[in-house]
């Protein structure tokens, strides 16, 4: 997380919580010209436009009153989705047992994108199960750690 990611989490999370939501994640982009802070929300029963209204509204002040972002930029709420980001330790051991997908910057085995169990992680490398097999791969090979749903 970027310290403006980081900043902006601590100043929101109470609010949203308040709000019945749990603060999944804050991503703070720059794609183009231009600069996105996005917040994802999630709740049991999941998330719909209403609910990214209320959130959107109750956090813009806020924002606006602590200032923490110099550039102007686009506010995005919305939803993890169910095929999630896994970016944070607390979203890791939340999956430990179930299937995720790794995208590398460099390919294992002339494969770029490895599936398996997420069966444990330090701060240096995951450990997938895959199939009767664990590999481990190392953090700094990661580009990205996504859920995967089962669409069947």
């Amino acid at each position: 997380m970027t310290n403006i990611e980081d900043r902006v989490e601590k100043l929101l999370e109470k609010t949203i919580n308040n709000l019945g939501y749990n603060l999944y994640d804050v991503e703070y982009s720059k794609e183009g010209k231009n600069f996105f802070l996005r917040i994802f929300i999630d709740k049991d029963n999941g998330i719909d436009l209403d609910d990214c209204e209320k959130v959107n509204n109750a956090i813009t002040d806020i924002l606006d009153e602590a200032d923490y972002i110099k550039d102007a930029y686009f506010l995005e709420v919305s939803s993890p989705g169910v095929e999630r980001v896994l970016r944070k330790e607390k979203h890791l051991k939340e999956n430990i047992g179930n299937e995720i997908e790794v995208s590398l910057f460099k390919p294992i085995e002339k494969n770029k994108k490895i599936i398996g169990i997420l069966n444990k992680f330090t701060n240096d490398e995951i450990e997938l199960k895959i199939d009767n097999q664990t590999i481990k791969i190392p953090r700094k090979n990661i580009s990205l750690i996504k859920t995967i749903y089962n669409w069947d």
